[in-house]
Formats: C-alpha cells, sequence, structure tokens
C-alpha cells in the first residue's frame, strides 16, 4: 500500500469477502500508515546505519587508542555494557537520532566481544554461536527496525562464519537454499506474520530486508569465483530449490495475471524452464530472479530495485567467468534478452488485459 486510493481499495475488499457489514475508521489507518512511512523512510535508515558504523568505528579507535585492547576482560565487560546500553536506548526513546546512537552501541559492543574472545582463545564455533545468541535475544526484546535488521545481518553473518571457519563450504548451499525458502515464506506470508501479534509485526520488515541482504550476501560466495572454494560439481545444488521455487510462484502469479488456460500456464512452465536452464551452473542469477518475483508480488520497491541491480551484477560476472568465446558469449546475451523480452511483452499484455476487464 502506498496512498490513500490503495487503503480504501483493501477497505473495499474486506467489506466484499465478509458477509456482514464493515465499519473502518478510514481517515485514522490512512493517518497511522503515513505516520509510519515517515517514521521509517527507508532513506534515513540507510543514513543511520551507516553514521552508526562510521562512528562506532570512531569510537574504537579512541578505545584501542586508550589501550583497553590490553585487557580482554576490560573488551568482554565493555562490549557486554555497549549491547545491552544500546538494547535500553531502544527501549526507551524512538527518535532517529537515537537510532544512530544506538546501532552504533550495538556494533561497537559486538566488536568488542570479538576482540575480548579472540584473546581468551575462545573457538570461533563459540564465539559465532554467541553472537547468534545475542542477536537473537535482542530481536525478541527489541522490535526497533535498525537494531532488528543489524541483528539479521550478525546472525547470518555468524552462520557463513561457522561455514568458513569449519571450511564446510558447500554448505553453502543448504545456506542458500535455506535463506530462499525463508524469504519466500516472509514475503508470501506477509498478512499472517503482521497480524500474528504486535512484536512480529514491527519486526516483519526489517527481518524482511535482512533477508534479501543475507541472501545476497550467500549468492555473491557462489555467484564470484575464487571467494569461497565450492566444489563445481554441487553447483547446481542451490540452482535446482532457487528454480523450483520461481516454479512455484508463476503459479501464484497466474491468479495476479488472471491466466485461467490450461495450454497458456504449460507454455509458460516450459519458457520459464528453457529460460532457468542456463543459469543452472550460476545460482546468483536465479536467486536474484527470485527476489525480482516475491517483490514484484507484494509491490516491495525496495526488492525489485535491489533485485535488479544484483541481476545484472550476476548476469555480467557470469558470462564474464564463462570460458566461451566472446561470439558465442555473444549469442547466449542475445537469447537470453529475447527470452526475457518475450517474458515482459506477455506479461504486460495481460496486464493491460486485465485492466481493460
Amino acid at each position: 500500500m502506498r496512498n490513500k486510493d490503495d487503503i480504501k481499495e483493501l477497505l473495499d475488499y474486506f467489506q466484499k469477502t465478509e458477509d456482514k457489514p464493515l465499519q473502518f475508521d478510514e481517515e485514522a489507518i490512512v493517518s497511522a500508515y503515513q505516520k509510519d512511512n515517515e517514521n521509517q523512510s527507508l532513506s534515513i535508515k540507510i543514513l543511520s546505519v551507516f553514521g552508526g558504523i562510521l562512528a562506532s568505528l570512531a569510537f574504537l579507535g579512541f578505545l584501542f587508542i586508550a589501550g583497553l585492547y590490553n585487557s580482554d576482560v576490560g573488551l568482554l565487560v565493555f562490549g557486554g555494557i555497549f549491547i545491552i546500553g544500546s538494547i535500553w536506548i531502544n527501549k526507551e526513546y524512538d527518535k532517529i537520532i537515537i537510532d544512530t546512537v544506538s546501532v552504533s552501541s550495538f556494533i561497537i559492543g559486538f566488536i568488542l566481544l570479538g576482540f575480548g574472545c579472540g584473546q581468551l582463545k575462545i573457538d570461533e564455533n563459540i564465539i559465532s554461536i554467541i553472537f547468534i545468541i545475542i542477536a537473537i535475544g535482542s530481536l525478541s526484546i527489541v522490535q526497533n527496525y535498525i537494531l532488528s535488521f543489524v541483528s539479521v545481518l550478525i546472525i547470518n553473518g555468524s552462520i557463513l562464519t561457522l561455514i568458513i571457519s569449519n571450511k564446510g563450504y558447500d554448505f553453502i548451499h543448504i545456506y542458500v537454499s535455506v535463506l530462499a525458502l525463508t524469504m519466500t515464506y516472509f514475503f508470501l506470508k506477509e498478512a499472517t506474520i503482521i497480524t500474528t501479534n504486535k512484536a512480529l509485526s514491527k519486526l516483519y520488515n526489517p527481518v524482511r530486508t535482512g533477508l534479501i541482504f543475507s541472501f545476497l550476501s550467500g549468492l555473491v560466495f557462489l555467484g564470484k569465483k575464487g571467494i569461497l572454494p565450492v566444489s563445481p560439481d554441487y553447483i547446481w545444488l542451490s540452482s535446482v530449490i532457487v528454480i523450483s521455487i520461481i516454479i512455484y510462484l508463476f503459479s501464484v502469479l497466474f491468479d495476479v495475471l488472471n491466466i485461467t488456460k490450461t495450454r497458456h500456464k504449460i507454455g509458460i512452465y516450459i519458457f520459464t524452464v528453457l529460460a532457468l536452464l542456463p543459469t543452472a551452473l550460476s545460482p546468483a542469477i536465479s536467486g536474484t530472479i527470485l527476489i525480482i518475483l516475491l517483490s514484484f508480488l507484494i509491490n516491495y520497491k525496495t526488492g525489485l530495485v535491489l533485485g535488479i541491480i544484483s541481476f545484472i551484477y550476476f548476469i555480467s560476472q557470469y558470462y564474464y567467468d564463462l570460458n566461451f568465446t566472446l561470439l558465442t558469449k555473444s549469442i547466449l546475451l542475445f537469447s537470453t534478452g529475447v527470452l526475457f523480452i518475450a517474458l515482459y511483452l506477455f506479461t504486460y499484455k495481460k496486464l493491460t488485459e486485465n485492466e481493460k476487464v
């Protein structure tokens, strides 16, 4: 929902689906939604996160100059104080400027804890598990957007650290597949999640955005050669999961585009498989297509932009890495482009027909 007309359309839909008349305070709903939008401007959140990171680095520089790094106990104590302090600040205050302070404290706390545990020679696996537990705990206590977003990134970053530190590089496929399934559930079950309870409704947006960034980070490890020594024999594993989800999403899109004829559905399924088959050895491409489709389904513009930018990058990286001649790469790019243009024209035609009806 982006404006008053969208809200009115949704309320009218609820009226039609119920047997008895419903009463809504439309002005109050619109006012609350607009207020929520103002408080959660994406650009402000991004600036807050980057501002918090820069402030954290500056303050950490001061602490290390002061000699705090010489005391492992001091690092752990101050790390705990900063994390607890950031959570307390978010519980007590609800201001954008406070968000920057709290996210700075949160990040500083985790960095200090990491250094402290490192000086005590604690195993990396234990450190990662501690980080996951603390991040999950902060999610359950505070439902602030920025803090929750950072917590999701810490959880997924810790899981990646567990995979890398234990040299289980092929487990990255399981990581990407689980994230793809989780992200799809979050997108398709939006109404169910946000209506379950107040805490989940506040967590939904930051967790969804955090899942997208975490999913993209996993795709980077698979899409960029040389980052991880992933076995080429199993590179198709995560592609199978992602492509299967995409095919399922098309069954959902059939209802949105009002496609009812069986032959049209079969044709689209065949077309989809043919279009995605060349990407079987590059899960990053099919992964970004998944993000684009999910964002299109629920009109999530941020995810759509991230998906398109990532798609352009990964498809360029994929064809750059292919051991083919320039002519062969050009033919592959041309044929893939024709397939996607045909898909666009078909969906545009169906949407135009639905509007006329």
